[in-house]
């Protein structure tokens, strides 16, 4: 079970992605974009094959949870596959919350393996925002 505090960090991550949404031209989801945002810190940070495998078992996890995401998949790159099936499912509650868990489950793992420091430092890198 996902402490409280790491969803509620993933639904304010999305949320910042959904306000820079309304000042830009993107049609990418707020979900697929924090997923790219945290694939590019970590990628740099740990590499692409250690990206994949934290975002492989987040998706797992996440999946035992959240249905709606049992169609995709870790890409060799660490990209998510099947991502239309994603973006034309995100409007419904159930979808969206599929998403929160995706990214609390990757934010989780990050707590437990650098630590919650670490790992609120390269979200605060990422989004400032975010404080």
């Amino acid at each position: 079970m996902l402490p409280p505090e790491t969803r509620d960090l993933a639904r304010r991550l999305l949320a910042d992605e959904a306000a820079a949404d309304k000042t830009s031209l993107t049609t990418e989801s707020a979900v697929l974009r924090v997923y790219d945002k945290l694939r590019s810190s970590l990628c740099a940070l740990a590499g692409i094959a250690g990206f994949r495998s934290l975002a492989a078992r987040a998706l797992t996890l996440a999946k035992a949870e959240a249905p709606s995401l049992r169609e995709m998949q870790v890409a060799s790159d660490g990209s998510l596959q099947r991502l239309g099936e994603l973006e034309s499912q995100s409007q419904g509650h159930e979808e969206d919350e599929g998403g929160v868990i995706l990214l609390a489950e990757i934010l989780a793992l990050l707590i437990t393996f650098i630590g919650e420091t670490l790992t609120l430092r390269l979200v605060n890198d990422t989004w400032p925002d975010i404080g």
